[in-house]
């Protein structure tokens, strides 16, 4: 294919403000994004979940904009919004009529410069407890909630920023003061840690002056980063962690540490559990749910993350509980047997293609593009990635994944996190999988 062009113009305001616009006026609409780089890995000992709960805050006013209106006001508008938190970013964003996108810029900078007059120990008090309620519904009561916030326990010792949940813990959330939160946006809600993208019918001229216009006014101050952590090689060894939670069927997730994001080493670990266990045509789809019907369904993915190292996954249903170490021994196999053959040509080409097809139906989008160009922007300080990620995906060739896999993918270097069937009576408290998984140093 042709190499991609979007058009990505880039200007700094004087007070460190990032801004990138993609111009597109196939329909009149604009995407507005901002990333903070603020995530869950910038949190100290015992304040963890300050970056998910500011994400909260946000929407809880600003000096001149009520509780609650951020949303009511831009929804009246047309306008679509949200925001998420991850662990090496913060981003809010809104995709309405190009009429409206000024509101937004406006609204946002307000709580971006004015969130401390509205942030109030009510709101505050309000604020947590929804988050604790969050933590409840989509982790502590649902069936493999603790999954992946225990292979990340696992897999990074105690310490690593890597090693707790976006969501924080009951007792820091409970224990974060009102000094706290305004310590916490006064270091990292600041213009030069910021990255606002416009995608869609606005040009870049117009775009940078509304820029200007709406956010120019807001000061500036150096924004201390943590120290970087030191990259991490695969585990020394192979760490099971068995959960006692009440499931409907026998699970088991599996984690490896990997390089860092966007890099020719992750790409081609990316590669390699694609083909292990992340397409429909995978090793393990055949082997396990096609031809042995040992397991309900099989996937993969990866975290891609910019600090020392990111996570790759592997997730498993199983048939029979009764199973799991059947299917466990067969991962294993899997996992070296690819390591000594090596992809197929037709499993690197396919790959390709999917990688292709799932990259240009996101940029299709006007919110996930501007989505991936604060990404890239925030991350590594180079929008321009969404144009040549693709190149350097195809670039990866049979013995990068190779390589990869047999460095970072072998079953000794694997984070297990198995979920047998238990019955109801049996189970004594909480789904222990937590308490016992990040003892490794």
């Amino acid at each position: 294919m042709p190499p991609l062009d979007y058009r990505i113009d880039q200007f700094t305001l004087d007070n460190g403000l990032r801004v990138v616009v993609n111009e597109d006026h196939s329909v009149p609409t604009v995407a507005v994004n901002l990333w903070v780089g603020v995530g869950s890995r910038h949190e100290a000992p015992g304040k963890t979940g300050l970056a998910h709960l500011f994400e909260h805050l946000m929407f809880q006013g600003s000096r001149n904009v009520a509780s609650g209106e951020h949303f009511a006001v831009l929804m009246g508008q047309g306008g679509r919004l949200n925001a998420t938190t991850w662990f090496d970013r913060t981003n809010f964003f809104e995709t309405l009529p190009r009429g409206a996108y000024e509101l937004a810029l406006w609204m946002e900078a307000d709580r971006h410069g004015h969130l401390l007059d509205a942030l109030t120990q009510e709101n505050l008090d309000n604020q947590r407890d929804v988050v604790k309620e969050e933590k409840r519904q989509r982790y502590d009561n649902v069936p493999y909630g603790h999954a992946l916030a225990t292979l990340c326990a696992t897999a990074f010792p105690a310490g690593h920023p890597y090693h707790h949940p976006t969501i924080g813990s009951m007792e820091d959330l409970d224990s974060a003061t009102l000094e706290d939160v305004h310590a916490f946006f006064r270091r990292y809600y600041r213009p030069s840690n910021t990255v606002l993208t416009l995608v869609g019918d606005v040009g870049a001229g117009e775009g940078f002056e509304a820029a200007q216009r709406y956010f120019g006014w807001l000061e500036d101050a150096p924004v201390p980063q943590p120290d970087s952590s030191p990259p991490l090689g695969p585990l020394p060894g192979a760490v099971r962690v068995e959960s006692d939670q009440v499931v409907p069927t026998a699970r088991l997730y599996f984690g490896f540490r990997l390089p860092v994001d966007n890099t020719p080493d992750y790409l081609a670990a990316a590669s390699a559990l694609d083909i292990v266990g992340g397409l429909v045509t995978s090793r393990l789809d055949k082997r396990l749910v096609r031809s042995d019907e040992v397991a309900h369904s099989v996937s993969a993915g990866t975290m891609g993350l910019i600090d020392g190292n990111s996570l790759g996954t592997l997730a498993i249903e199983v048939v029979d509980a009764a199973g799991l170490t059947e299917v466990e021994d067969a991962v294993c196999a899997e996992l070296v047997r690819f390591a000594a053959d090596g992809p197929t040509d037709v499993e690197l080409e396919t790959v390709r293609a999917q990688t292709e097809r799932s990259w240009l139906s996101a940029l299709a989008a006007m919110e996930d593009r501007a989505d991936y160009l604060g990404h890239f922007a925030t991350l590594f300080e180079d929008p321009n990635g969404v144009n040549d990620y693709l190149d350097r995906a195809a670039a990866v060739g049979p013995r990068d994944v190779v390589a990869a896999a047999r460095h970072w993918l072998t079953p000794d270097a694997r984070a297990t996190v198995a979920y047998p069937m238990v019955a109801a009576a049996t189970v004594a408290g909480d789904d222990v999988a937590g308490s016992t998984a990040g003892q490794l140093q």
